[in-house]
């Protein structure tokens, strides 16, 4: 078993979030029991709203929802751990503003390289965001890999198979937070990436489709 409380960040010099509330606030896996990987891009302003803070956390709600969107028979952060999937965010501080630059993403993907580590038998990683897939090519830019996923629009990407160290990677949009429920369009693809990524772990079916989730939102 292990947690990524234990993770310590050797600079916290990043000018474009709030170092000081450093969070790498984590929730306890079985590192062999992890077969889909899903990294959001940085950790919510307070603790209690990151993926470990409780049901009531704005992490957890709209997760859950992303996961019933793609049929997965979920009710809590608990649920989906129990599908072997795991739960993380490339940048550990909250941003102050809209973007990140390069350098604090680089910083970031190193400890998210020793985070993911421990997942030798995961098959699947769910890039949520731009962030994330930034973070995910720099870790394998700084191994001598090329980049896992081109630079491109990404839902010009979606659908290609893409891969890193025997893993399947999706490059997808954001599932954690408020931009969640914006727009219908991401909402929709973001629960077809994570269908597939479960697909390929799961022998046998999600219980409803997208367009079935739909028909209930909108009721």
């Amino acid at each position: 078993m292990r947690t990524i409380q234990t993770m310590l960040c050797p600079d916290l010099s990043c000018a474009d979030v709030q170092s000081d509330r450093f969070s790498a606030r984590g929730i306890w896996v079985d590192p062999n029991a992890v077969s889909v990987i899903l990294v959001s891009e940085a950790v919510p302003a307070s603790p209690d709203d990151d993926y470990g803070g409780g049901p009531a956390s704005l992490f957890s709600r709209t997760t859950i929802l992303a996961f019933q969107d793609a049929g997965a028979p979920v009710e809590s952060i608990s649920d989906i751990l129990k599908l072997g999937v795991y739960l993380t965010s490339a940048v550990k501080c909250p941003t102050l503003g809209y973007g990140l630059k390069p350098a604090t993403i680089d910083a970031c993907s190193r400890l998210l390289e020793h985070e993911l580590a421990p997942f030798k038998n995961a098959k699947a990683i769910l890039l949520m965001g731009d962030v994330a897939i930034r973070a995910l090519n720099g870790i394998a830019r700084r191994a001598g890999e090329p980049r896992v996923i081109p630079a491109d629009s990404t839902y010009k990407l979606r659908g290609q198979a893409f891969h890193f160290r025997g893993m399947r990677v999706f490059p997808s949009y954001l599932q954690a937070g408020p931009s969640f429920f914006i727009e219908r369009s991401k909402r929709r693809m973001i629960a077809e990436d994570i269908a597939a990524a479960l697909g390929l772990i799961s022998q046998q079916p999600l219980q409803q489709s997208w367009a079935q989730r739909k028909s209930e939102l909108v009721k």
